[in-house]
């Protein structure tokens, strides 16, 4: 076997001989290793799988930003959407065409919100990986650390819900639970082989009830909500003093905080109350960071004016409520109320389940919003689990939506994507056809499911 380079014995030896050498071998250190910090360590193998240059041709289509054609025209090759147009739009040759018409497409659904891999199917202690519930704040632990590329919930997303992308987070534990992973939700040995392509990682934030559950059970702070302010601002305070110092030592922790700072890494924060969120947005002006998304947020229609002001989307669910007190004010005409408001509305799913159905949940949403006078228009609401999720994930240039040059991800439903009757018939991930339900063959099965009853089962 051909031994690297770096990894032949006297390449230490001779390395160790140089930084003794010079008297700053030292400061040179540390200079690589910030530098090698910069850099992405387990870096995206991702590789679209092989398409076909396609025609969606006599679909009603929603773009994912608001927009609708009626008897419009999908059209993709190399990975990319290369133009979305009515009936008028020529198919070039060359082109497989598929008559789309009587059904609908939109841009591949996208979960803001997941734990796939990290608590993945079947739901045991074993695999139970999304929540290092050692202490108060771990920005050092990264989500796909644990992603299990064999969970079972990848395929059914895909083929029950037509999800092409996800991010899945650390679970609300710890105020800082960790760094999120945004995935292409495509087959892969490995979890570098499923992430997306220079997506910015995400901080995982939380308040209320579960950081002080947690650790107030411990008999450590925090045990009460301004123990979980207080822990949060002096972790903030100590990040930004590790920013300054010259002469650190790398810490993975502060690493992952200091990248929230210069804005590199985003804040998706679990918080239900609006006092708390009115609370976080102050908390980030003070420290210098941004909040992209408050998550959960059963409490964000009290806020919608706020939210709106800093630019902060509200990743909702559509009705779970009263599960614990601090979700006992969720109304189901949240996400409607938040629209009316002009905020950034986003439904997700905080479950191996509801992500199967996010069109569904986004559809009872709109129901909810039309029974006290808000009517949302149907391509408004595709916008909830296509392009506002992309954005809170800091992908929305290159997915989320039908237009031209982005990444050809995209479903055709047998139906109105609104209605509880229609399914995913064909989706699409960069351009490649991962799912047709009309071709037994073309239904990805994971390692793990192979022999087990049940193998690749779509309800």
């Amino acid at each position: 076997m051909k031994v690297p380079p770096a990894l032949r014995p006297w390449t230490g030896v001779l390395a160790l001989g140089i930084a003794l050498a010079l008297p700053t071998g030292g400061a040179l250190a540390r200079k690589k290793d910030k530098e090698a910090a910069v850099e992405t360590p387990y870096p995206s193998t991702y590789r679209p799988y092989p398409g076909r240059p396609t025609a969606l041709v006599g679909a009603t289509v929603y773009d994912g930003r608001g927009g609708r054609i009626d008897n419009g025209t999908v059209l993709f090759e190399n990975g990319r959407l290369v133009a979305v147009g009515g009936p008028d739009l020529a198919v070039p040759d060359g082109y497989i065409r598929f008559d789309a018409a009587g059904k609908f497409v939109t841009p591949g659904v996208i979960d803001a919100h997941s734990h796939l891999g990290d608590y993945p199917s079947p739901s045991v202690d074993a695999l139970a990986d999304g929540n290092e519930a050692t202490s108060p704040t771990t920005p050092e632990v990264w989500a796909e650390h644990s992603v299990w590329p064999q969970d079972p919930g990848f395929t059914r997303a895909l083929t029950n819900g037509g999800v092409t992308s996800l991010m899945v987070l650390p679970g609300s534990a710890n105020l800082m639970g960790g760094r999120s992973v945004t995935l292409k939700n495509v087959p892969s040995l490995t979890v570098q082989g499923m992430k997306f392509p220079g997506a910015p990682y995400s901080l995982k934030m939380a308040c209320g009830e579960n950081p002080k559950r947690v650790y107030g059970s411990k008999g450590q702070k925090p045990s009460t909500r301004m123990g979980n302010f207080a822990v949060d601002r002096q972790t903030w305070l100590d990040a930004k003093k590790y920013a300054k110092d010259e002469e650190r030592d790398r810490d993975l922790a502060n690493e992952t905080l200091v990248g929230v700072l210069d804005g590199e890494i985003l804040v998706q924060n679990h918080c239900y109350r609006a006092d708390e969120m009115a609370l976080v947005i102050d908390m980030a002006k003070e420290m210098g960071y941004k909040v992209a998304a408050f998550h959960h947020a059963v409490e964000a229609y009290k806020i919608g004016d706020l939210l709106k002001q800093n630019d902060i989307c509200a990743a909702v669910w559509a009705d779970w409520y009263g599960f614990k007190m601090e979700a006992y004010d969720a109304i189901p005409e949240n996400a409607a109320l938040l629209q009316k408001e002009g905020v950034c509305v986003i439904i997700h799913s905080d479950s191996e389940n509801g992500i199967q159905r996010l069109n569904q949940e986004a559809a009872k949403a709109q129901a909810d919003g039309r029974r006290i006078g808000i009517d949302i228009p149907d391509a408004q609401v595709v916008s909830w689990f296509t392009y506002n999720p992309a954005k809170a994930m800091g992908v929305s240039d290159r997915t989320g939506s039908l237009e031209s040059g982005k990444m050809a991800d995209v479903v055709l439903w047998n139906g109105n994507p609104l209605s509880v009757y229609t399914r995913p018939e064909k989706v699409w991930i960069d351009g490649a056809l991962m799912y047709d339900a009309l071709d037994p063959k073309r239904r990805p099965v994971s390692d793990f499911e192979l022999g087990q009853p049940g193998e690749g089962d779509v309800k």
